[in-house]
């Protein structure tokens, strides 16, 4: 039977069986395996809800690279947490003159619809071979397919809008309140329902005080300091000099000098003084969602300000990465290094570094302080 009169079948004078909202049908797609090829891996597969939404798997790479649905695929970017993904604004250009904004590292999806999109088609994530096949799937389930026609108003005979309601009900479920709950020490101190402690303060202050590190120039989306709502990220792309993560290249296959092009491999971008730019994520959850950087190649998030504290400093001690024991890595597209932010600022001691770990902990959802302590 074609598709078409499958999907009519199952449709026809159906109400929204089974979910009683969009976002709860979005909640059962985001969970479903059977919409990958060997029906062994979801959206939450990749994105944990117990763990801040990261991938919890261990493989050959570590946790830098997510498994496919075969079993032995794996990715060459780390799969970013999505709480708080829904305040990510759609890909654009801002009033200066830089790229900012939208789905993936890249940006190449410009909303979350448009994200959720992409794993199901990709060959080294769930491995469907195109819409169709997923819209197959979805086929099987009646009450999808009743939900699908009720929400969206869709012609579930049409490949194209069963699978763009699909995308539709997903995102709608990704922009509930579970995944931006704003409800984190930090939260807690600017309401005044929680007295940070002396070390999380000074990592607070360090934080925000562009004098004295550089964290606020990527990190901060608000005017003033401290405020309520802070995503910790003005959404900009820039190149922080990541050096390759050879173990994980090794591990999945890619040459390990092959350039990740960031946002030069963006559809829309062809630029080369884009090349080697990533989107900075948020530092919600920070402290619960390693490994870090765009490829995973740092397990602590203390190596990570260690990472950028050697660009203020030419001693020999501070350049060597603590989780190998030797120096940190050249960059994978030096050409278009953001030498002006990393290089803002002095060095800071032991002390300051601690304390901006500390304060990034505070930026933990109520829900995963417990992980802090793993």
């Amino acid at each position: 039977m074609k598709l078409a009169v499958v999907l009519w079948v199952l449709g026809a004078g159906m109400a929204q069986a089974g979910f009683d909202s969009v976002e709860e049908l979005g909640e059962a797609l985001f969970f479903d395996v059977n919409l990958s090829q060997n029906r062994t891996q979801s959206c939450a597969s990749c994105h944990n809800p117990d763990h801040g939404y990261v991938d919890t798997r261990q493989t050959d790479a570590g946790l830098a690279f997510s498994l496919g649905d075969d079993g032995e695929s794996l990715g060459d970017r780390n799969a970013p947490t999505i709480t708080y993904a829904r305040e990510v604004p759609v890909f654009q250009v801002n009033d200066m003159g830089f790229y900012m904004g939208g789905l993936f590292l890249d940006g190449r999806a410009h909303d979350l619809a448009a994200q959720a999109g992409g794993p199901p088609l990709n060959p080294i994530e769930m491995g469907m071979p195109d819409k169709a096949s997923v819209v197959l799937r979805l086929a099987e389930n009646t009450d999808y397919v009743a939900a699908l026609k009720a929400y969206f108003g869709a012609d579930v005979a049409d490949v194209d809008a069963t699978y763009d309601a699909m995308t539709q009900a997903i995102a709608a479920y990704e922009r509930t309140d579970l995944f931006a709950p704003y409800d984190s020490k930090y939260d807690r101190a600017v309401r005044g329902d929680y007295v940070m402690t002396p070390q999380e303060a000074l990592g607070q202050d360090l934080f925000f005080d562009k004098a004295r590190t550089n964290c606020s120039l990527c990190h901060v989306g608000n005017e003033k300091p401290a405020s309520a709502g802070e995503l910790f990220t003005a959404h900009e792309y820039f190149n922080l000099g990541v050096p390759t993560n050879v173990p994980g290249r090794k591990a999945n296959g890619v040459l390990v000098g092959k350039i990740d092009f960031g946002l030069l491999g963006n559809p829309e971008v062809n630029d080369v003084i884009e090349m080697g730019k990533f989107r900075t994520p948020t530092l919600r959850n920070v402290a619960v969602t390693g490994p870090y950087m765009h490829n995973g190649i740092f397990n602590d998030l203390r190596t990570v300000v260690l990472f950028y504290n050697r660009y203020n400093t030419d001693e020999s001690g501070w350049q060597i990465n603590p989780e190998t024991g030797k120096p940190f890595g050249w960059p994978e597209a030096p050409k278009t290094l953001a030498v002006r932010e990393l290089t803002h600022g002095p060095a800071l001691s032991n002390e300051e570094i601690d304390a901006l770990v500390a304060f990034m902990q505070t930026l933990t959802d109520a829900r995963y302080e417990d992980l802090l302590q793993e």
